[in-house]
């Protein structure tokens, strides 16, 4: 695991005028259960208005985006747990993860915050999940960048 480079703690996120959408999958419920708080918490200290759903696994977290940003949301959070297995359908399960969110993303021209774990065991999500003893927090991680994105694109678009 590396943390190095990470951003440091940055100002306040005023995200009182965005709605968002947390989007997690079911795998994994203690990792993702974790990833879901890092987010709420993050969010909740914005101001922004958010809900969380969730969706039966990291494949189907693109489509929710998809109907997410349909139904007005400005930014999506996709938090989900994907742990590298014997067989070839983790490279699978994580390409088309990281794909279809970033089609939305760009379909849409708002933010997915990238919250999808990809490990090699339970211990690296355990260890990224914002839980104590965890050395980073990937779901505050992820609502964070969601919001700072949609805040530039806000303002890019005048």
């Amino acid at each position: 695991m590396s943390g190095a480079g990470a951003p440091s703690a940055h100002e306040k996120i005023d995200g009182t005028s965005l709605k968002v959408v947390v989007i997690a999958g079911t795998w994994h419920d203690v990792i993702t259960d974790g990833l879901i708080a890092g987010a709420e918490r993050v969010l909740a200290a914005s101001g922004a208005a958010y809900e969380t759903v969730r969706v039966p696994g990291s494949f189907e977290l693109a489509v929710a985006a998809q109907a997410a940003f349909a139904g007005g949301a400005d930014a999506v959070v996709a938090l989900g747990v994907i742990i590298r297995g014997g067989t070839p359908h983790f490279e699978y399960v994580s390409a088309a993860t990281t794909d279809g969110l970033t089609r939305v993303s760009l379909d849409a021209g708002k933010p997915v915050g990238f919250g999808v774990l990809t490990l090699d065991d339970e211990q690296q999500g355990l260890d990224r999940a914002g839980l104590e003893g965890s050395k980073e927090d990937k779901g505050a991680e992820a609502a964070d960048a969601a919001l700072r994105t949609a805040l530039v694109i806000t303002a890019l678009r005048g």
